[in-house]
C-alpha cells in the first residue's frame, strides 16, 4: 500500500481530477445497464418486440439483428444519465474548480496524491437553504481511483470534510449518493452518515427504480441539541 497525503487542489491538478471525476461517475453505466436489462418491464417488452418481428417477418436473423439494436439502445439509456451528470458539472462547478470551491467563503476542493498522483478527490461547499436554521455543508464528488480502493483514502477524504465542517461551526453534513454507488453507500453509512429520504434524477432514475439516497451527518453537539 503506497503512502498517500491529502491537501487542496491546484490548478495543475485539473486534468487528472477532471479525468478521476467523470471515470467515477462513468464506470457505473454497467451495473445501470445490467438494472435496466433485468426489470421485468424491460425483459416483456424486448420479449414482445421480438416476437413480433418474428411473427411479422418469420426471419430469425432479423430477430438477432433487432436484439442487438435493443440492447444497444438500453445501453445508451444507461450511459445517458450518467453522461449528463458528468456534462452537467463540467459545465457548471467544475469548469472553474478554483473560482468555485477555493476562492468561495467556506468551501474547499481536496485531492489525495500518491507516488506524485492525484489518485483521490472530494470537495465541499456550503447547503443553501434559508429554510433552515442550522448550518450545513454539503460533501460532493467524492472518488478515488479503481486501483487505490480498498486502502482507506476514501474514508480519509470524508473525515477531511468532516473536519472541515467543524471548523466552520457546520452542525451538519449532507450529501447525496446514487442507489447504484454500492460502496459509497456502505462508506458513508459505515462512517455515521444517516439516510434521510431519495428523490429521483430524471423520469429515467424513477422508471428504472434507481432513487438517489440524501444522507446527514449530525455532529454530536446537534443530535444532543435536538434530544
Amino acid at each position: 500500500m503506497a503512502p498517500y497525503h491529502i491537501r487542496k487542489y491546484q490548478e495543475s491538478d485539473r486534468k487528472p481530477v477532471l479525468d478521476l471525476f467523470s471515470n467515477g461517475l462513468l464506470e457505473h453505466i454497467p451495473i445501470t445497464f445490467y438494472k435496466m436489462l433485468i426489470l421485468p418491464q424491460t425483459l416483456l417488452f424486448i420479449l414482445g418486440v421480438l416476437f413480433s418481428i418474428l411473427l411479422v417477418s418469420g426471419s430469425w436473423f432479423l430477430v438477432i439483428v433487432s436484439s442487438f439494436i435493443l440492447l444497444a439502445f438500453l445501453w445508451l439509456l444507461a450511459r445517458y444519465t450518467w453522461k449528463n451528470r458528468v456534462d452537467l458539472s463540467l459545465r457548471t462547478d467544475m469548469a472553474d474548480i478554483t473560482k468555485s470551491y477555493l476562492r468561495a467563503c467556506g468551501s474547499c476542493f481536496w485531492v489525495a496524491e500518491s507516488g506524485g498522483q492525484v489518485v483521490g478527490i472530494v470537495c465541499a461547499l456550503p447547503e443553501e437553504n434559508p429554510a433552515l436554521e442550522k448550518k450545513q455543508l454539503r460533501l460532493r464528488h467524492l472518488s478515488v481511483a479503481m486501483e487505490h480502493r480498498g486502502e482507506g483514502i476514501g474514508k480519509a477524504l470524508v473525515r477531511t470534510v468532516l473536519q472541515f465542517a467543524r471548523e466552520q461551526g457546520c452542525s451538519e453534513v449532507v450529501l447525496t449518493s446514487s442507489v447504484l454507488q454500492y460502496a459509497a453507500l456502505g462508506l458513508y453509512q459505515g462512517m455515521g452518515f444517516q439516510k434521510t429520504r431519495h428523490s429521483f434524477y430524471s423520469w429515467l432514475s424513477r422508471l428504472r427504480g434507481t432513487p438517489l439516497f440524501h444522507f446527514t451527518y449530525c455532529f454530536p453537539s446537534a443530535q444532543e441539541g435536538a434530544l
